[in-house]
């Protein structure tokens, strides 16, 4: 082989270092929801230790948000126009879902979950460092109102206006109509023809 050649395979091939790891592992499960208490378990990280609840998560970018956990100062731009300064606050950033665990109910330490089946059937999360049930937060239950567009006047005047019947079998179709004219055209241009012909 040339080194022409290999040169052009080696800029072709993707380098699977530079990809994102979003590209390389997706998680099949979540363990980690909103309402949720974790702790921060990567060694390296600033806030290593730190508890907190989950504020949201956001798992196209495999991250979660921890309240007052990894804050950082944001600034926000002031407009000059409508009088506002400029202000620097503190919010909270995102991190790698894999950087937390989830905290133990009975010890308080950070825990690995595993899944079971309570005798009534229902799905329970498990803590495999004391083996008690993890409970799925009550802020999952409470979603926000969908806005839903409702009339708030009554399209029917009154109760007969709904249950008369306005379907009727015996009319005939407007296509059955037009089916009818198209193929009576068809038999005078095929009779015409016919008569041309001979």
């Amino acid at each position: 082989m040339s080194g022409r050649v290999k040169l052009m395979e080696q800029l072709m091939r993707p380098n699977r270092s530079k990809l994102k790891r979003t590209l390389l592992h997706k998680p099949s499960r979540w363990n980690i929801v909103r309402g949720d208490t974790v702790q921060v378990i990567q060694k390296n990280h600033p806030e290593y230790g730190k508890q907190g609840t989950v504020a949201q998560v956001l798992r196209d970018r495999m991250r979660i948000v921890v309240e007052g956990v990894n804050v950082a100062p944001r600034r926000l731009k002031g407009d000059a126009e409508r009088g506002v300064k400029g202000q620097t606050i503190m919010k909270e950033r995102s991190m790698h879902y894999s950087n937390v665990n989830l905290v133990d109910p009975v010890t308080g330490f950070p825990t690995k979950v595993t899944y079971s089946f309570l005798e009534d059937g229902t799905k329970v999360r498990i803590s495999k460092r004391s083996g008690a049930i993890i409970p799925k937060p009550d802020i999952l239950t409470q979603r926000p109102p969908r806005n839903l567009v409702s009339s708030k006047e009554s399209d029917t005047i009154d109760d007969g206006e709904v249950w008369e019947a306005t379907y009727d079998a015996d009319r005939p179709s407007k296509w059955a109509a037009m089916r009818e004219e198209l193929l009576k055209t068809l038999e005078e241009k095929q009779g015409a023809n016919a008569t041309a012909s001979s």
